[in-house]
């Protein structure tokens, strides 16, 4: 058999080996369309989805726990970051070992995975909500080994990443379309954010701001029932924790909400400070040249170091908030602790180790709040609301700067205290740190990082479908061309009136030279007689791979109506040609698709 056959052979078989991989790896016919056609198949699956990523944020919190009782020999149930002192030789080597470990793996996969690990706002704002399940997987262990040695990091990026990716997949095995897969995402991220903070508004509220990027009626039902049944599960294995135990106001004036305000500005401005100050630390490590293995080790030795000053540094913070927000506590060791938590917080993610800043950022606002009520102490002998309240109000807004989401953060102060006055007080901190935030800097933590990567992403709106919507995909292919060097009477016989009305000329070595209008060819009055003095737009033209949105521009800059398509600007092959007509007509209908979308027709 020749070899040309023996390959079709072969390709042909890897063909069919993969559909029968990808039918294996589907639903059942009948369930697939039922959850395709009917709303309330969908909500039922989307609170499945909740039950398990309840189950595993209990099972990553566990996996932690025991990790610090063993690691740092605590008493059984102790948190970490809440201890009064920790050994010292194990405050140093245990992160620094695991460091060392968590180097290692990321060298290792930089090596033989080095694909980059795609997050859920990522996934629903450019591929559809489509993740992987193995990467996510491989994130899941990085967190919880970060955590698990005492890094400054939190859980909840692992939590969103395994809840999404989990529902990213079961919503590719049903094959529902891509609005309701990036809501089932969405779905998956709000059970891990609902478990892991024993409140399911808050959970779907995350879900909303972050990861599906609006809110509608018809993404409502599902949301919640993922949810709902994510707390569900973690009360049933746990039972209720409860709330914070705060002397709480009984209402609100006016000129309360003048320090309050003040103290969300100043959340926004410490958060950009701190979001600055992971990446100026992670640079820091770059142009070092320490090799990339070793870099955590160095990390988890400054962290170590830190905590044998306070071991609240070490870890998420949730024994830390519990035990800092009602203590009392003089004004230098509030600031300590803030300083000392986010300097070992930009150390750990600078260095290597994999986490969040989520929970990190609720410990350092509640710091900042209390440090804010202790300085209105010193200058007004009756503050106007205790500290703690305080610390409550700094809590969210500093969570709002980092990780972004004022209704999220208030509905898990509304969730944590029952509160209506204080729950008030936090929305109007959130809002000023949030617009703050936004005309300061314009990210939160998360699109910062894809802001370096070079992502223009500041939500996780659907943006993919205009990346998807390429000149490549809307051109004409069947076009004819013409020597630039023609003679107009030839051109006219070739090209009589009515035959087309545009044609592409190229040069002698058939690269794109301009665009011929078949009228001007048969001007009677036309006082020229080569095609090359008809040309129009001979520097402008489209690539296949630029977006509806950029040839949008190149149209307007150029002032055409139609435009020839390349191969590349330095080739200048004609590959095609596209109008501005339909170009904006494909637009249009993509955007009326999406508006649908969003408003559940």
């Amino acid at each position: 058999m020749p070899p040309s056959s023996t390959l079709s052979g072969r390709a042909a078989l890897l063909l069919r080996r993969r559909r029968v991989g990808d039918l294996a790896m589907q639903a059942p016919q009948a369930l697939r369309a039922l959850v395709r056609g009917n709303e309330v198949w969908l909500v039922l699956l989307a609170a499945v989805l909740g039950l398990a990523a309840g189950l595993l944020v209990v099972a990553m919190n566990q996996a932690t726990q025991l990790a610090h009782e063993w690691l740092f020999a605590l008493p059984a149930g102790q948190r970490l970051s809440g201890q009064a002192h920790l050994v010292g030789w194990r405050a140093l080597a245990v992160p620094c070992g695991g460091g060392l470990c968590v180097g290692l793996l990321a060298w290792s996969l930089a090596r033989w995975r080095p694909a980059r690990t795609v997050d859920p706002i990522e996934a629903n704002a450019l591929y559809g909500g489509k993740m992987s399940l193995n990467d996510s997987l491989v994130v899941v262990a990085q967190t919880v080994l970060s955590n698990g040695v005492g890094a400054s990091v939190g859980l909840e990026a692992g939590y969103t990443q395994i809840g999404s990716a989990i529902a990213s997949r079961t919503g590719r095995l049903f094959r529902v379309r891509r609005a309701d897969l990036r809501l089932l995402v969405g779905c998956g991220a709000a059970g891990a954010i609902a478990s892991a903070f024993n409140a399911p508004l808050t959970g779907a509220f995350y879900a909303f701001e972050l990861v599906i990027g609006t809110y509608s009626l018809a993404s409502l039902p599902p949301v919640v029932a993922s949810a709902i049944s994510a707390v569900m599960v973690q009360r049933w294995i746990l039972g209720n924790e409860p709330g914070y135990d705060v002397a709480l106001p009984a209402g609100l004036d006016t000129v309360d909400f003048i320090p309050v305000l003040a103290l969300g500005i100043l959340c926004a401005l410490c958060g950009i400070a701190i979001m600055y100050s992971v990446t100026v630390t992670e640079q820091a490590f770059t142009r070092s040249r320490v090799p990339l293995w070793l870099r955590p080790a160095i990390g988890g030795l400054a962290v170590g170091s830190l905590a044998l000053s306070t071991p609240a540094v070490l870890g998420a913070g949730h024994g830390a908030l519990r035990a800092s927000l009602t203590a009392e506590l003089p004004l230098g060791t509030l600031v300590m602790l803030l300083g000392c938590k986010a300097a070992a917080s930009a150390i750990s993610l600078g260095s290597g180790f994999r986490g969040g800043l989520f929970f990190a950022s609720l410990f350092l606002g509640a710091m900042l709040g209390k440090a804010f009520a202790a300085v209105m102490l010193l200058a007004w002998p009756v503050p106007v609301f205790p500290d703690a309240v305080y610390g409550l109000i700094g809590m969210s807004g500093m969570a709002v700067a980092i990780v972004g989401g004022p209704l999220t953060m208030t509905f898990l102060a509304l969730e944590s205290t029952g509160s209506l006055p204080v729950t008030v007080a936090v929305l109007a901190a959130a809002v000023i740190s949030s617009l703050t935030v936004r005309r300061t800097f314009g990210y939160s933590f998360a699109t910062w990082r894809f802001h370096l990567r070079g992502e223009s992403i500041r939500s996780a709106v659907d943006i993919g479908w205009m990346r998807n919507l390429t000149v490549g995909r809307m051109m004409r292919r069947d076009i004819r061309t013409v020597r630039s060097d023609m003679s107009v009477a030839a051109f006219r016989r070739a090209y009589p009136l009515g035959s087309a009305s545009r044609v592409v000329a190229v040069d002698e070595q058939d690269r794109y030279a301009g665009i011929v209008w078949v009228a001007d060819a048969h001007a009677a009055e036309l006082p020229v007689s080569g095609v090359s003095e008809l040309l129009h737009h001979a520097g402008s033209v489209l690539t296949a791979e630029m977006t509806v949105k950029e040839a949008a521009t190149v149209f307007e800059q150029a002032e055409a109506d139609a435009l020839a398509v390349v191969d590349g600007v330095q080739t200048l092959r004609v590959i095609g040609l596209l109008t501005e007509q339909f170009a904006l007509r494909r637009y249009s209908e993509e955007l009326e698709r999406r508006r649908r979308d969003l408003s559940g027709e």
